[in-house]
């Protein structure tokens, strides 16, 4: 098992960057930021932009894995976006993690977009596989339903080919098969659920539907598995014993990989970082 924290961009970098460096220092194996223009959860917060976080956590770390959490196309064209992970690659030395996804009506709709859910998968299936293939190629010419590049340059490339890992949020059956697909990675959330075995049995079910899309695809290699922990009922790091308990019922259901937040001092996350020291001096007993 492989652990992640979560560390939302709503700090000035001064108050941030010390969170970045902890992460490294209690062990985790990866740490994300959200990449919204607003997310509904904090819809009033401060807020900052993830690629540029990722990059100023670059430079205060140096062995943690950073990652997005997820990036969408409800405001990034594939080739302005590929210009940019280059850069984050670069500067992390190839520690990026493209977590990537289909994207929600709010950051949409702040900019005027009010595309179905339908369209917006379609938009996405178009997103990644270009995306896919600008890391791959160079010289891109593509004129598809929703994007178009004519002779994309894409030098110098990534730091490990043939790009950063792409971790595909999924739920629904298209998009998990386009992450058996494409993906190096599959992160979830769950699918709710108002009791603690509610959640569970939606996340077993959909561990079931990834299987299945992975049989179809024939992948040599399964995708790495990621649970965003608490998109439960109950906040992982409400305690070490919760934590300890949903790490085991993950790995049961053939999870790699769990992700958990940064404790806030309210509302959404809310709890101690006391807590959060606790279960990272215990990290190395669950791996």
């Amino acid at each position: 098992m492989r652990f992640g924290i979560t560390i939302l961009p709503e700090h000035r970098w001064p108050e941030a960057a010390p969170r970045w460096r902890r992460a490294e220092e209690l062990g985790f194996d990866h740490a994300w930021t959200y990449d919204h223009l607003v997310w509904a959860g904090l819809p009033d917060s401060p807020w900052f932009g993830a690629l540029p976080t990722l990059i100023a956590a670059a430079m205060v770390t140096s062995t943690i894995q950073l990652g997005t959490f997820v990036s969408s196309p409800n405001y990034r064209h594939p080739y302005l976006f590929l210009r940019d992970l280059l850069a984050v690659d670069d500067i992390s030395g190839g520690r990026l993690i493209c977590g990537l996804g289909t994207g929600g009506d709010l950051d949409s709709g702040v900019l005027g977009d009010d595309l179905p859910l339908k369209a917006r998968v379609d938009r996405f299936h178009e997103f990644v596989g270009l995306l896919d293939r600008l890391f791959r190629e160079d010289h891109v010419d593509h004129d598809g339903a929703h994007y178009r590049t004519v002779n994309a340059r894409t030098l110098p490339g990534p730091l490990r080919p043939p790009h950063p890992p792409f971790v595909i949020a999924a739920n629904g059956p298209r998009v998990l098969r386009l992450a058996a697909a494409y993906g190096q990675g599959w992160v979830t959330f769950g699918t709710g659920g108002a009791t603690l075995e509610e959640w569970w049995d939606g996340v077993a079910e959909l561990s079931r539907r990834l299987d299945a899309a992975e049989a179809e695809a024939q992948r040599p290699q399964p995708l790495r598995r990621y649970l965003s922990l608490d998109g439960s009922p109950r906040f992982s790091l409400e305690s070490v014993g919760l934590f300890e308990e949903l790490v085991g019922r993950a790995a049961a259901l053939g999870f790699t990989d769990v992700v958990s937040h940064w404790p806030r001092p309210d509302g959404v996350y809310a709890g101690r970082e006391a807590i959060l020291d606790e279960v990272a001096s215990r990290l190395d007993d669950w791996r």
